[in-house]
Order: C-alpha cells, then structure tokens, then sequence
C-alpha cells in the first residue's frame, strides 16, 4: 500500500469505468506532465468523494442508464456509489487527489462490493421496468470477475472542472504499482466506451462485452502484472 501523502509524476500523452470519463481526464496533449498529490482516504473524506462522483458520472453512459431522470440520479446515485464502492472506504484503499478533484476506490484481493447493499439500493431507487436488464448486467459482471487474487477497481472519477489534468492515471498508479511488485492482477469494468484505450493503455485488456436489453454496453478488463524498468 501507497505511504500517503504520496506524490505521484503521471505522463499525459494525447488521449485515447466502473469510470467516469478518466479518458478525458488525460484528453488535453498540451499538459505533458502533472504532479498530483494522491491520499488514502479517512471517514471524513467519504462524503466529498462521493459528491465528486456524482459530478465525475453525470455524463456516464451506464450511470444514467441507471437513473436517467436528473432528480433521481442527484437524490440515489450517492446511494449506490457507496453501496457499490463502500468497502474500499472500509479497507482505506481509496484514493483522492488533493481538493478531492478526482478518486479511485480499489478493492484489496478477496474484497468485493457488498451485493446485498447493492441489490437493496437498485430495488429501491430505479425504475421496475428496467430492473431485469439491470440485475442480468450486475450477474453477467460478476462472471468476468478473475477466480486468482486481484484488486478490482471498482470505481473511479475526476470532476469535468478538473479533467485534462492528467489525475485518472495519478489514481491508477498506487495500485497499479502495487500489482507489479505483488505479481497479481488488476481487474476493471469500463462503464464508457470512450475509455477503453485509456485503460490500454495502462496495460488493461478487453475480456468481453456485457448488454442485456436496453442497457449500454459495459467491458470488463484484465491487466497481468508487468515489469517496470
């Protein structure tokens, strides 16, 4: 695990999950590097991210799939953040940038979202028309999970003020680092199709494609441990 605070030198090059738009987060090839100060979140920390989150996902296409209705999505969707990515609070292997201009909740090996929170707040809170399309996505996600130990980066988000900055792949890098060191995997499913390369390039790889009715497509991603010169 990543001492905090840590200082992270993240290379933005030109632009090529669940994430919101961290693709557009390095989309600006003017900024060629950017120093971030990257923490490990306390308690207090957890509601500023979430906040950050329903403004890093208001354009996510699974996101408003999920809650199309602007009402629903501002008054349910901090709900679900914290269902789905609560227990990387838990285990403090969240992480955020300095303003909490962006985060990333990672999952240690052998922790996963809490399914029955998760299925508790999708029954309460989106609509019952969609609700087997929704249910078929989250089991078909959980098909693609990897049965060795990884950590799955179960959500990540940069505020749109604060995008081109080069801080999604800043969040990446603790973890990311970590895998390498540990020889274990990462794992991931990209929510937006537009940040497929994105992930590629930090070494990730397409495993499928999750549709089921009226849903958006969703990818689930696998990255293998890599040597770093």
């Amino acid at each position: 695990m990543c001492t905090t605070p840590q200082t992270i030198a993240s290379n933005n090059h030109t632009a090529a999950h669940t994430a919101a738009n961290p693709e557009q987060c390095e989309s600006n090839p003017t900024i060629e590097r950017t120093i971030a100060q990257i923490r490990a979140t306390t308690i207090a920390d957890q509601k500023f991210i979430i906040a950050g989150m329903v403004l890093a996902f208001s354009r996510d296409p699974s996101a408003r799939w999920m809650y199309p209705n602007p009402y629903h999505y501002l008054t349910h969707f901090p709900r679900f953040v914290q269902a789905f990515g609560g227990n990387a609070f838990a285990q403090e292997t969240a992480y955020w940038i300095d303003g909490y201009a962006g985060a990333a909740l990672w999952f240690p090996p052998g922790v996963e979202p809490d399914a029955d929170s998760v299925i508790d707040v999708l029954e309460q809170t989106t609509a019952e028309s969609e609700q087997a399309d929704l249910f078929a996505v989250f089991e078909l996600m959980g098909h693609y999970h990897p049965d060795q130990p990884h950590w799955y980066l179960s959500i990540i988000g940069v505020k749109p003020t604060q995008q081109g900055k080069g801080y999604g792949s800043a969040l990446m890098q603790p973890v990311l680092m970590q895998c390498d060191r540990d020889r274990i995997p990462a794992y991931l499913e990209s929510s937006n199709p537009a940040n497929i390369r994105f992930y590629e390039r930090h070494g990730f790889e397409v495993l499928g494609t999750i549709q089921v009715g009226s849903s958006p497509p969703i990818f689930p991603m696998l990255r293998h441990p890599q040597s770093r010169t």
